[in-house]
């Protein structure tokens, strides 16, 4: 059993927690998920964890196709092997890597990023998702995020001919239905916002292991309660902040080596090669292109041509548009307008 009293939970049991079983090489897509805070207990064999803060989440590409109703936001970088000219701002996101090992417990703090591999032949592990206040606006979001994606990927067009639903998902539901439960959304959050308590969540912001971990009492020598609190007024506090080791910041060797040169990397295998290698600007490197000067600046030219061709015929898709539409930051924002409009009512 797993004893998620001991962890300051009382009332948690198999019924909050899911059991992940994999094998070597097996791993998810580096994402973020919706609500609330994890922990992760390691079981059975190793699983290397890469954790990204949500201030990351521009150097991330995040987007919402696949779709997956109030789950995951998934990044569109594969962050073990980037395509830094798909993806250069990747190359400032600090990446927090740790490898797990049985009897360990790893806290994922809120709307962190996380890829995690399987790296023995078998591994078991379970965790438990922990409410929080904020979980009632990111409901919001997501019910403006479904709203979105279905009214834009169920409409007739050629570039909506993939498959846009995860597996979990059967079908889209109908506009109105969308926005009833938007509707139902807005009304709840801003319910609770009118009888306030106060409340200040007070967790650690760093992913962190717990090796060690004792049973959370307060100052009367009692139990919290199943948020960790006796009353639903007080601050959340995670019980086993003494025993934390924070997971440290892995500064990649190659994200490292670009210097000031603003996300942009050389493709070449030149290590002092400065040429810059973003689209409208060709790689240049004097060690890769010993051809005379006028050749290569009308190899240039050629180039530069071609690219404003490209230009010219560039072509919007929808999923370009909605990784726009439902960035976090912007789904954040439409949801606080949402707030401010029905106030003044």
């Amino acid at each position: 059993d797993v004893m998620w009293t001991d962890f300051g939970f009382p009332d948690r049991d198999g019924r909050d927690s899911t059991l992940w079983i994999g094998t070597e090489g097996a791993n998810t897509p580096c994402h973020q998920d919706s609500y609330g805070c994890n922990l992760v207990l390691q079981v059975h064999g190793r699983k290397r964890w890469h954790l990204f803060p949500s201030e990351d989440t521009h150097c991330l590409y995040p987007t919402r196709i696949p779709y997956e109703e109030s789950s995951v936001v998934f990044s569109r970088v594969n962050v073990v092997n980037p395509d830094w000219n798909r993806f250069p701002a990747f190359a400032s996101a600090r990446a927090h890597v740790v490898t797990l090992h049985p009897g360990q417990v790893l806290f994922v703090p809120r709307h962190w990023w996380h890829y995690v591999e399987c790296i023995d032949p078998v591994t078991v592990s379970i965790n438990s998702w922990l409410e929080m206040d904020d979980d009632d606006e990111a409901r919001v979001g997501e019910a403006l995020t479904k709203t979105l994606v279905c009214a834009l990927k169920s409409a007739p067009s050629p570039d909506n001919s993939d498959n846009w639903l995860n597996p979990t998902e059967v079908e889209p539901t109908s506009h109105e239905t969308n926005l009833r439960y938007l509707s139902l959304a807005v009304q709840s959050c801003l319910g609770k916002r009118k009888y306030p308590c106060n409340e200040t969540l007070s967790v650690n912001p760093g992913a962190a292991v717990s090796s060690h971990v004792k049973r959370k009492r307060d100052t009367e020598g009692t139990t919290a309660n199943k948020m960790g609190r006796k009353s639903q007024c007080e601050p959340l506090q995670i019980p086993f902040g003494p025993n934390l080791i924070p997971v440290p910041w892995k500064l990649d060797k190659q994200s490292a080596s670009l210097g000031d040169k603003g996300g942009e990397r050389c493709s070449c295998k030149h290590s002092d090669c400065s040429a810059p290698s973003n689209k409208l600007e060709r790689h240049r490197c004097e060690k890769c292109n010993p051809s005379s000067a006028p050749e290569r600046d009308r190899t240039n030219e050629a180039v530069l041509e071609e690219d404003k061709k490209e230009v010219d015929t560039l072509i919007i898709t929808t999923n370009d548009l909605l990784d726009c539409l439902l960035h976090p930051q912007v789904v954040s924002l439409v949801a606080k307008l949402l707030f401010d409009k029905q106030d003044t009512f």
